[in-house]
């Protein structure tokens, strides 16, 4: 089982940035300051307090603040658990483990950073720690571009739509085209069709790929086997060609993992 010790975490912020979609800022105690030790492409897992839901809920780190000891995550309402989540107000708290899983490994040279839908959130940190040049590829439904602004600080930003409202009509890779991007490695999360286009392009460009794999979790530590993806090395803790997408990942060198 893992060493992660469960924090109460105060709610220091609350808002919705988009249609069913919440940020919210924890602070963490000294004692168990989980900012201290995170890293871009680790998540947290959280409780709800009604007791008829035991399984935590793995949630992405969208920003941390290692001074004031606090982490930002930013999540979609998907179901009762979520829903508590969109509750809470400042002041309140909840139960949190983490940080959990691997992180993104940071290179030097030129990087693209690639999110898709609720995959955004957790590619802020990264930008924002990454050196070089930077560029964000942010793919969208339609026009109403979540966190695209909170990029723009820190990196050139692109943007596609599948309704094509906003930048390149189409998905990531088409506006990577469209705009002529090149990058010595891609970072990316989002959904599972995106990850294939993303490790497809860069297998064909020759571009190193990191990318953080989008899956339902139980326990988050390894333990169950719930959220193993299919990988072409023999897992150790298994025996058998898979991976568990919240302990050997989120995030998986891309030519590692069978999509």
């Amino acid at each position: 089982m893992s060493d992660k010790k469960k924090s109460i975490a105060e709610v220091i912020s609350q808002k919705m940035v988009s249609e069913g979609i919440y940020s919210m800022w924890l602070s963490f105690p000294k004692e168990q300051d989980m900012a201290a030790i995170a890293v871009p492409g680790q998540f947290i897992s959280l409780y709800c307090q009604d007791g008829s839901r035991l399984l935590p809920r793995p949630i992405s780190i969208c920003e941390i603040d290692r001074e004031m000891g606090r982490l930002r995550i930013v999540y979609r309402v998907a179901g009762k658990g979520t829903e508590e989540f969109s509750r809470l107000a400042v002041g309140d708290t909840v139960a949190v483990v983490g940080p959990l899983g691997n992180g993104f490994q940071k290179k030097d040279g030129k990087s693209i950073l690639i999110g898709g839908g609720i995959g955004i959130p957790p590619m802020l940190e990264l930008a924002k720690s990454l050196e070089g040049e930077v560029s964000v590829v942010l793919g969208y439904r339609d026009g109403n571009l979540f966190l695209k602004e909170e990029f723009e600080p820190y990196a050139a930003v692109y943007v596609s739509t599948e309704d094509g409202s906003a930048g390149t009509k189409g998905n990531v890779i088409d506006a990577i085209q469209n705009e002529g991007l090149s990058a010595d490695q891609i970072y990316a999360c989002g959904p599972l069709p995106m990850l294939r286009g993303v490790k497809d392009y860069a297998a064909k460009n020759g571009i190193s790929a990191q990318i953080s794999m989008e899956e339902k979790m139980a326990c988050g530590v390894g333990a169950c086997l719930a959220c193993v993806c299919q990988s072409k090395e023999t897992d150790t803790h298994s025996n058998v060609n898979n991976k568990r997408v919240c302990k050997d990942g989120p995030v998986f060198d891309a030519q590692e993992i069978e999509l």
